[in-house]
């Protein structure tokens, strides 16, 4: 049997390729849309990939099962699982098989038996693999978001990033039960997650990218508890909010995502065109160089998302999904590529056009002015808030428990846009997060909207507290 893993470091999301190397016959479970990657793999392998499955109706990232399944022919194992409601939406396809559990599908003498693992999602299947080549009994568990190294599947996100009323704690039982079926397994089983550390699916996951049953068992909390009460306030408590996108990829990939078969190729846009485009809000200008620089001087209007690890998250948090986008990139076509495979597998696909950072010079050149977001220390921080500024924290609920800054106001950013009207227009206005870089996102987003007086607190809250500044709630 050929294993081969395929991790994206955005997303902290793992997929893989199992295939039979007597047969050449392959099989990819929970892949995302980027399916080149897979399918190239299979060829230098001398494979063919005839199957195509996934765990569950993923919320972080858009699925890449039709994708593949429309590249290869494959044909689709999908969960039918779980309520009517969370059932796919395109399970008619001729190609569709549906799995409820407790069958066995083979790819040549590999063979993967789905068993129903709610609580995560009420769908949720998880996969014991075996080699039929040299053994009856399965070799490992391709366990999804269901148990991560360390840790096990958020509960509340039906709740939180979807609105089903009442769902956290009956996801929350549902879970308990499946993970007294993962103590039944052999010891020696191996565990391949769905995600890593980093993932927003998960609250506490390790880097470690794959673990065994018996490490679990003795290391995991979530098996070290063994009482339904205590787990469900446990596995409850601290989770952090979702990012906006999260209910948007549910139903897209229930309903089920389009399919691209090429990713898009946006024209390069003559900075000639930005004073009207600007104007009219036709999209939204997306600038993805470092905060720092944008702080410095940006196109009035645009919106920072910077392109580092986090981007893929923090896009999805704040940027529409019903608008066009015009991205400005500095480095050329290889970071071109990077931001829209980024934004492609979560669904902002809507990518009409871009431009370099000389957009920047052109701009000032001619006759416009550049805006700026100061970066302001926590003494001056302080200082503007007695004088009546209004301090955003743009953190987590669970980080703000953990300590704030008196006086300020919690909107988390996956929040931030739903939530604008609670910042007044007639005051000036502190971003602030733990590092300085969401608040940096949400400095933007203000000034963007007509905020006109708007400063961040360069370093955030480790700042504040590192120069000794005064906190609320802060534990001992």
């Amino acid at each position: 049997m050929l294993f081969r893993l395929f991790y994206d470091d955005q997303l902290a999301q793992a997929s893989y390729l199992l295939g039979c190397q007597t047969t050449g016959e392959a099989i990819v479970v929970d892949p995302s849309r980027v399916v080149d990657q897979y399918i190239a793999a299979a060829e230098v392998e001398g494979l063919a990939i005839t199957a195509v499955a996934e765990t569950h109706i993923h919320a972080d990232f858009v699925s890449g099962v039709r994708e593949l399944g429309a590249r290869t022919g494959a044909r689709m194992y999908l969960s039918d699982a779980g309520p009517p409601e969370w059932k796919y939406g395109f399970r008619g396809d001729d190609r569709v098989v549906c799995l409820a559990g407790g069958e066995r599908l083979s790819v040549g003498h590999v063979v993967l038996e789905p068993v129903h693992t709610p609580g995560h999602t009420p769908e949720h299947l998880s996969f014991l693999v075996t080699d039929g080549r040299t053994s009856r009994e399965p070799m490992g568990l391709l366990s999804g978001d269901f148990v991560f190294v360390g840790d096990v599947g958020r509960p509340d996100l039906l709740e939180k990033a979807v609105r089903v009323s009442g769902a956290s704690d009956a996801s929350a039982r549902q879970l308990f039960g499946s993970l007294q079926w993962f103590r039944t397994l052999p010891d020696h089983l191996q565990v391949w997650p769905g995600h890593g550390a980093g993932s927003a699916c998960g609250k506490g996951i390790g880097a470690v990218p794959q673990s065994t049953v018996g490490y679990e068992k003795r290391t995991n909390w979530a098996l070290g508890n063994a009482d339904v009460e205590a787990f469900v306030a446990q596995i409850l408590f601290g989770q952090p909010e979702p990012p906006r996108y999260f209910g948007i990829m549910k139903r897209m990939n229930r309903d089920g995502p389009p399919v691209l078969g090429r990713f898009p190729a946006p024209e390069r846009l003559a900075e000639t065109r930005l004073p009207a485009l600007l104007a009219t809000g036709a999209g939204v200008v997306v600038d993805t160089r470092p905060a720092p620089a944008f702080g410095g001087g940006h196109i009035p209007g645009s919106v920072n998302v910077p392109l580092n690890r986090a981007f893929a998250t923090y896009a999805g948090s704040v940027l529409p999904y019903d608008r066009d986008l015009y991205l400005l990139v500095e480095g050329g076509t290889p970071v071109l590529e990077r931001v829209i495979r980024h934004l492609v597998m979560i669904g902002l696909d809507r990518i009409a056009g871009y431009l370099g950072s000389e957009a920047i010079e052109l701009w000032a050149g001619s006759g416009h002015e550049l805006a700026t977001v100061e970066q302001i220390t926590p003494a001056e921080a302080a200082r503007r808030q007695a004088m009546g500024a209004i301090v955003v924290d743009v953190r987590g609920e669970s980080e703000w428990r953990g300590g704030h800054i008196g006086g300020a106001r919690l909107i988390p950013l996956p929040e931030l846009m739903e939530r604008l009207e609670e910042i007044p227009t007639d005051r000036p206005v502190v971003t602030q997060c733990q590092s300085g870089a969401r608040s940096a996102i949400a400095a933007s987003l203000l000034r963007a909207r007509g905020w006109r007086d708007v400063a961040n607190l360069a370093g955030g809250y480790s700042a504040w507290v590192g120069e000794g500044m005064p906190v609320e709630g802060k534990r001992e």
